[in-house]
């Protein structure tokens, strides 16, 4: 299977990698190809205009610069809003745009226009305020005189260009950016910066939340400044609201339909547990109109937290099953407090059930009320395309992957039913009965059989903690007993024992081998899935099933931290130009 074992000159590697790089990136290429030239040439029709008016002799390449970047700034706040269009997305990912669009890569686009963003702000305002308006103020009564009509006819100082409703709509934007900015940063969002009592709010998913709020004001800011400019006084030339029309109202849609739709899905919690590594699972009740695909999430709101936060989570559920379910780890102040919400109304498990906590509908306590909105598209959702799947999570990060593993297994005995079904109905032939009836045969050829593509699943679960097991502990012991073909293959690895083969981890291995033997039960997870020690190798882990499975198209769905996520992409990248197997890398975004 390996493709790469002659040798070959340095130019076909290059030749080669670099195939396999446009293979793997072309849809994003193409995109930021054109993100890019249509802002060089906004930028460029913006600055020969300006330097072909008086006003470039008075202020110079200051302000053909400052309204270059303001073009381009124009289109990027109307663009950034469609990466989060959740709900458009969600539609245009079962197109045929998903051909040739990374929404994949919808958050990270976000992000890029953000920082373009910043570029023009850079640009633009300190263009202004640094460069032309000084040059303005400076310059000499005849040279002044023509630009009279624009800034009034005795020359303005430097605080009356600052204090008018262009400046002072300026400050107001640049004040919201960055704070907002700032916040939405990884040290801030993530909580990595510690300050000390009371700007500890500082940090965390809720001041990161509430900040982006800020745009509402930028919006409104942005209209009114691009209306009040000093040098255009012709209504059809200011064209900031023809920028913003389009992606402000689809945005404001989505908005609006999220608000009426999360009131119409009245869910009913019909199972609460707390397991240990401080994991929440809430079952409840799924609405009529509520259809998802395996790998979707949905944003779930605990008004007893708070009224106005969403949160997004992952469906655990399959999406044959009559309920829905999510997994919640303990990780910020708000999945703190509902955790904290919910074992209030928990007691002890009664009759050998699972879980530290737990409640249902015959618990006497009421439980708090739920919100759910979705379900949203992601990366593992298009996981039937491909011949074969490795799910790889860490931690809380398996939780996209039960769902799929669970589809899965559903669809495996959907078909195995639809075989056992089919072949019932030939009726038995023999001397007495040589002929087959017409109609029977039919009936048999007329109904639509289902083929799964996806032939073979395997699922790496990664963890610190010997708890974590108990949260898909049913899962995987149904996934056991129930797939005969063994399309699927489960490993547990727990990081914080010595590697197998480790003269420090001898006894454990020989006992976790011995009572698997003879009971077929796992001692360290307590399920019928073996587990294994210390971090997977992930180069032996590809190059097995590379070897496994020649010529096919295998998915790889990655959901944790980043630093694997990096490792398991160039990994893929690299077994894609050794062998005929080829790797595609996903990892889930919220």
């Amino acid at each position: 299977n390996l493709a790469g074992l002659r040798k070959k000159s340095s130019i076909r590697k290059i030749s080669t990698s670099l195939s396999y790089y446009f293979e793997d990136n072309w849809k994003r290429l193409w995109v930021l190809a054109l993100w890019i030239g249509i802002m060089a040439g906004l930028f460029t029709w913006k600055f020969m205009q300006y330097r072909n008016r008086y006003v470039f002799d008075v202020m110079g390449y200051c302000v053909t610069t400052a309204k270059g970047a303001a073009e381009t700034l124009k289109l990027n706040m109307a663009i950034i809003l469609l990466p989060v269009c959740r709900n458009t997305i969600t539609w245009l990912r079962s197109t045929r745009a998903a051909r040739a669009l990374p929404f994949d890569d919808n958050i990270n686009f976000h992000k890029t226009i953000a920082a373009a963003i910043v570029v023009g702000i850079i640009l633009h305002a300190g263009n202004h305020l640094v460069c032309d308006f000084p040059r303005l103020i400076k310059s000499s009564d005849e040279k002044y005189a023509p630009l009279g009509q624009y800034f009034g006819e005795i020359k303005p100082t430097y605080f009356t260009l600052v204090k008018g409703v262009e400046g002072i709509t300026g400050v107001i934007m640049v004040v919201c950016m960055i704070i907002a900015f700032t916040l939405a940063t990884r040290w801030f969002r993530r909580s990595l910066v510690k300050l000390p009592r009371p700007f500890d709010k500082l940090t965390g998913f809720n001041a990161f939340w509430y900040s982006h709020h800020l745009f509402i004001i930028v919006y409104i800011a942005l209209i009114v400044h691009g209306e009040c400019l000093y040098l255009i006084h012709v209504w059809y030339r200011r064209t900031t609201w023809m920028y913003l029309s389009v992606p402000v109202c689809l945005y404001v849609g989505e908005r609006i339909l999220r608000f009426f739709r999360s009131g119409s899905y009245s869910v009913r919690l019909l199972k609460v547990a707390i397991y240990p590594g401080n994991v929440l699972t809430l079952q409840m009740s799924k609405p009529p109109t509520f259809r998802y695909k395996s790998g979707q999430y949905m944003f779930v709101q605990c008004p007893a937290v708070s009224p106005f936060e969403w949160h997004p989570f992952s469906i655990t559920s399959a999406p044959g099953d009559d309920y829905l379910s999510i997994h919640v780890r303990q990780l910020g102040d708000w999945t703190r407090e509902l955790k904290r919400v919910f074992a209030a109304a928990c007691e002890p498990p009664a009759g050998g059930k699972s879980g530290l906590l737990r409640a249902d509908e015959t618990t006497k306590k009421i439980l708090p009320k739920l919100l759910i909105d979705g379900p949203y598209g992601s990366p593992a959702q298009d996981y039937s395309k491909y011949d074969v799947l490795l799910l790889v999570g860490l931690g809380i990060g398996a939780t996209p992957f039960i769902s799929i593993l669970k589809d899965l297994l559903n669809n495996i005995i959907k078909m195995e039913e639809e075989e056992d079904a089919s072949t019932d109905l030939y009726p038995p032939m023999g001397r007495n009965n040589p002929h087959v009836d017409l109609g029977t045969l039919m009936t048999i050829t007329s109904r639509p059989k289902k083929i799964l593509k996806t032939t073979n699943a395997y699922f790496y679960w990664v963890t610190r903690e010997q708890g974590s097991f108990d949260w898909f502990k049913g899962v995987m012991n149904e996934i056991a007993d129930l797939d005969q073909r063994n399309i699927i293959e489960m490993h547990n690895y727990l990081t914080s024992v010595y590697e197998e083969g480790d003269a420090r981890s001898a006894l454990i291995t020989m006992l976790q081998a011995l009572n698997h033997a003879k009971n077929g039960v796992d001692i360290v997870s307590g399920t019928k899935v073996r587990t294994h020690f210390a971090r997977p190798n992930w180069r032996k882990v590809l190059s097995k099933i590379s070897s496994k499975h020649p010529y096919a198209k295998i998915g790889v769905f990655y959901c944790g931290a980043p630093v694997l996520a990096q490792e398991l992409s160039k990994l893929c990248h690299e077994f894609n130009g050794k062998c005929t197997t080829k790797f595609d890398f996903h990892k889930e975004h919220f």
